[in-house]
């Protein structure tokens, strides 16, 4: 199929594109609507900063040529700076797929899919469809929420001492649930992340790298090959930790005699009421869930204006500039 129909075709999936649907970059995950479809280019316009930009038909065919003169696809990483859209509105078309797991937009007869992410604002979940996560981490915060919010503690040394532990031991609990999930979240962007360049999300933005780890070989052959270089043993040769404490074991040295011992105070965590937290959290789900209370209203407006509030700030802008929107594109 040649590009004049390939473009006619794309065009024409444009225009049964409902008002207002989503879409987002394979790259850096920008979320963007069409605002126009013509002969010879398409409006987009970024979610985020708001800003138009034109994406040109001759630069759809510069694509398409490469998608189809390549037998495994075309890795998405060789796109020219500013050029994430265009795989993206390509994917649209019934013959071509972005393939998040490889990196790629490929050709193919197979049933596709695209990277369209919503069929415009009615299909946005209402705000009584929320659902409780079944996350430890959820259950943490939802009860250090609840006693932020009843204790003050800007002055802590003003703050009862039963109080202070309770918040202790939630903020502990918070920090290990969420860095257990933390970790499983990172594990799974490792293998959706296929370039070294940022990508950005509504909150921020992750990059993948690397690190390097190193670990001595066998003590001999380090010896020997250092030896063999020039280097005296005695140079590179240092006490071993765990060799002195066992002969501390079998002698009567003292821990005084051969460490520099400096004693420093902290607070542990003991145990944790598992069954006061259950109980105070099913009444914190009781009392959100109480659609029918006199103040229920007032609660879901309050939420809504405390989430607006973290949202616009917490809200990343990339530093990108894009074209700006010309008098045509409005």
């Amino acid at each position: 199929m040649s590009f004049r129909v390939s473009w006619h075709n794309l065009l024409e999936r444009l225009d049964d594109l409902p008002e207002g649907a989503t879409l987002r970059t394979p790259l850096s995950n920008d979320r963007f609507q069409i605002t126009g479809v013509q002969e010879h280019r398409v409006i987009i316009r970024f979610s985020d900063s708001g800003e138009s930009r034109p994406l040109q038909k001759d630069q759809f065919e510069t694509l398409y040529r490469r998608v189809t003169d390549s037998t495994d696809g075309f890795d998405l990483d060789r796109l020219p700076p500013d050029a994430d859209p265009y795989p993206t509105v390509l994917s649209l078309h019934p013959r071509f797929e972005v393939n998040d797991d490889r990196g790629v937009i490929i050709e193919t007869e197979a049933p596709t899919t695209s990277l369209l992410l919503d069929e415009g604002p009615s299909s946005e979940p209402a705000s009584d469809e929320r659902t409780e996560p079944d996350l430890d981490v959820y259950a943490d915060a939802l009860l250090l929420v609840d006693a932020l919010e009843r204790h003050e503690v800007t002055a802590l040394d003003e703050v009862e001492t039963g109080t202070l532990i309770d918040l202790y031991t939630l903020l502990s609990d918070v920090q290990r649930n969420a860095n257990d999930l933390r970790k499983e979240i990172a594990d799974t962007l490792l293998d959706r992340l296929h370039h070294d360049r940022p990508v950005s999300g509504s909150y921020g933005s992750v990059q993948r790298t690397a690190r390097t780890n190193r670990s001595l070989k066998d003590d001999e052959e380090v010896l020997d090959t250092l030896e063999s270089a020039g280097i005296d043993r005695d140079r590179v040769v240092s006490v071993d930790r765990g060799k002195v404490d066992d002969a501390l074991e079998v002698t009567d040295v003292a821990e005084i005699d051969v460490y520099e011992i400096e004693e420093t105070e902290y607070v542990r965590k003991a145990e944790v009421d598992e069954d006061r937290k259950e109980t105070r959290l099913q009444g914190l789900k009781e009392q959100l869930a109480a659609s029918d209370a006199d103040d229920a209203d007032q609660l879901r407006d309050e939420v809504e204006e405390l989430e607006s509030r973290i949202e616009e700030l917490t809200e990343f802008k990339s530093g990108q500039s894009y074209h700006t929107r010309s008098n045509a594109d409005r």
